[in-house]
C-alpha cells in the first residue's frame, strides 16, 4: 500500500519542474503519444497528474492536464468518453474556473469536427451542461446555445430553437462585446417571428435601443479603467453595427406588417434609408424610398405622419422618382382627389412593389389606400365648408350617401374630425360646438380690443389737435 508521500515521489520522478516552478509535463504527454498504449491508462496518468497539479494550487498546470486529456480523446475520435471526461473533470473537488474555462474553450474548437450531427448534439449538450450556473463561462454557453439552435433550426424545429435561445439573457453579460449581444437578441426576435410569437418578439427587441446604432464605434473606445472588466472581442461571424441596424429594422418591418401599423413600416424604412451604404448606392435606396412613400400614404393622419411627409418630399433624391413625388404633393396639397384618377395612374406602380426589395405592401394595403384617399378628401372638405348637404359631400368623395355617411362617422368616432349630421335634413356640420364659457370670454376679448382700439384713435386725434393749434399759434 502506497502513503501519500510516496505517491508524491512517484510523479515527481514522473514529471519535471520548469523554470517557473510548475510542472512540466510535455515529455510524458509525448511518450503516451509515441507509446501508442492503453487510452484509458493515459487519461489515468493524466487524471493523477491534474489532480497533483489542482492540490498544489498550479492553475497552469492543472489548464493543461484537463485539455491535454480532452486533446487525447479528440486525436483518438473517442467522442463518448470526451464527453464522460468533460463532466467528470469539472465536477472534481475545489476544481479551478481557469481549468473548466479552458475546457470548454478548447472542446468547442471540436464542435465543427465532430463526425455527424448526433455526436454534434451531444457534445454541445454535455458543455451546456458544465457551463450551465457559471458565470465565469456565460459568454461560452451563450454561444454553444445559439450554435444548438441553429441546428434545431435546420432540423425544422423552430419552436424548440426559440425556447433553447430564450433562456439566455445576454444583455446581463458584462464582458461581451455589444455586437454580439445585439446579434443575440436579434436571432431571439427572428426566431419568434418565425414561430410567430409576436409578442414575445416586441418584448425582446425593446431590449435594444434604436440610439445604440446611432453611436460612433471611434469615439466609444476609451482606456478601461482600473477594475472594470475586460470585454471580449466579437468573433469575426458578428456583423457591423451599421449592419445590425439594418437587419434590426427589417425584423421590426416584419412586426409591424402584422399589426397594419403603416406608420411604425414607414420610420423603420426610412431608418434603414439613413444608413451610408444604402444612401450611396440607387440599386438600394430607390426602392426603400419607394417603399417609404408608400407607407406614408397608407398612415392614417397624424402629426408624425404629416411631418415624416413633409421632411421626405424635400428630399432630392425624390426627383429620381417623380411619380411618387407627384403622389406626396397631391396628398400634402389640401385639394379633393379624385380616387379612379389616382388609382389608374399608380395601379402599375402599385402592382410593381411586388417585385421590389421589401416585398408587396400587403393583401390589404389597396383597400387601405382607398380609405386614406377618402379620409384626406373628408378634411379638406371640411376645411372649405362649415355646412354641407350629404348629397354634396357624397358627390365630391365620389360615394353614395350610405357610404360617405359611414366614413364621415367612422373619423368622428376616432376623433379625428369633429362633425354634425343632421339626418331628416341631410345636413352636415363641420363646426365645432363652443360652451358658454369659451363665447363669453371671446366676447370679453372683443370688447378689450374694441376698447383699446377707441383709445389708440382717441390718442390719435388728441395729438393732431395739438399740432394743429401749435401750428395757428406760429
Amino acid at each position: 500500500m502506497y502513503t501519500r508521500s510516496s505517491l508524491f515521489f512517484s510523479f515527481i520522478r514522473s514529471s519535471t519542474l520548469n523554470s517557473s516552478g510548475s510542472f512540466d509535463f510535455t515529455t510524458r504527454s509525448s511518450t503516451m503519444e509515441g507509446g501508442g498504449g492503453n487510452l484509458d491508462a493515459q487519461i489515468e496518468q493524466l487524471l493523477n497528474l491534474e489532480k497533483q497539479m489542482r492540490l498544489s494550487g498550479d492553475v497552469a498546470g492543472t489548464k493543461k492536464a484537463s485539455t491535454d486529456i480532452l486533446e487525447l480523446c479528440f486525436k483518438v475520435g473517442a467522442w463518448k468518453t470526451l464527453n464522460d471526461q468533460i463532466v467528470v473533470l469539472s465536477k472534481r473537488r475545489g476544481q479551478l474556473k481557469q481549468a473548466v474555462t479552458a475546457m470548454v474553450q478548447q472542446a468547442m474548437q471540436y464542435i465543427d469536427q465532430t463526425p455527424d450531427i448526433e455526436t454534434r448534439i451531444e457534445l454541445i449538450k454535455t458543455l451546456n451542461n458544465v457551463s450551465a450556473g457559471k458565470i465565469y463561462v456565460e459568454i461560452e454557453r451563450a454561444r454553444l446555445i445559439k450554435r444548438l439552435a441553429k441546428i434545431k433550426e435546420e432540423q425544422g424545429h423552430i419552436a424548440e430553437a426559440a425556447d433553447l435561445m430564450q433562456e439566455i439573457a445576454v444583455e446581463t453579460f458584462g464582458a461581451m462585446a455589444k455586437t454580439e449581444k445585439i446579434a443575440f437578441i436579434l436571432e431571439q426576435v427572428r426566431l419568434c417571428l418565425d414561430r410567430q410569437d409576436y409578442v414575445r418578439a416586441q418584448i425582446l427587441s425593446r431590449k435594444i435601443s434604436p440610439r445604440v446604432f446611432d453611436i460612433d464605434a471611434s469615439k466609444e473606445k476609451k482606456k478601461p479603467k482600473e477594475g472594470d472588466g475586460v470585454v471580449e472581442e466579437a468573433p469575426a461571424d458578428i456583423p457591423s453595427l451599421l449592419e445590425l441596424k439594418r437587419i434590426y429594422y427589417e425584423l421590426m418591418i416584419r412586426y409591424y406588417i402584422h399589426n397594419n401599423d403603416y406608420l411604425e413600416i414607414s420610420r423603420c424604412y426610412k431608418a434603414i434609408y439613413e444608413i451610408p451604404s444604402v444612401k450611396q448606392n440607387p440599386a438600394q435606396w430607390i426602392p426603400v424610398l419607394r417603399k417609404i412613400c408608400w407607407y406614408l400614404v397608407l398612415s392614417p393622419y397624424d402629426p408624425m405622419q404629416s411631418s415624416l411627409l413633409n421632411s421626405t418630399l424635400e428630399d432630392k433624391n425624390l426627383s429620381e422618382i417623380p411619380y411618387f413625388r407627384l403622389l406626396l404633393k397631391q396628398v400634402v396639397t389640401m385639394e379633393v382627389i379624385q380616387w379612379t384618377a389616382l388609382w389608374n395612374t399608380y395601379k402599375a406602380e402599385f402592382e410593381n412593389e411586388k417585385s421590389m426589395l421589401g416585398g408587396s405592401l400587403g393583401d390589404k394595403a389597396a383597400d387601405d389606400l382607398k380609405q386614406r384617399i377618402i379620409e384626406h378628401n373628408i378634411l379638406v372638405v371640411s376645411k372649405y365648408y362649415s355646412r354641407i348637404t350629404l348629397k354634396r359631400l357624397a358627390e365630391l368623395l365620389c360615394l353614395t350617401m350610405q357610404e360617405a355617411e359611414k366614413h364621415l362617422s367612422d373619423m368622428v368616432v376616432s376623433k379625428a374630425l369633429v362633425a354634425k349630421i343632421d339626418r331628416p335634413i341631410g345636413i352636415v356640420c363641420f363646426q365645432t360646438s363652443k360652451d358658454s364659457n369659451n363665447v363669453l370670454n371671446s366676447w370679453a376679448m372683443n370688447l378689450e380690443k374694441l376698447l383699446d382700439l377707441v383709445e389708440k384713435s382717441c390718442h390719435q386725434i388728441h395729438k393732431e389737435t395739438m399740432i394743429h393749434k401749435a401750428a395757428l399759434k406760429a
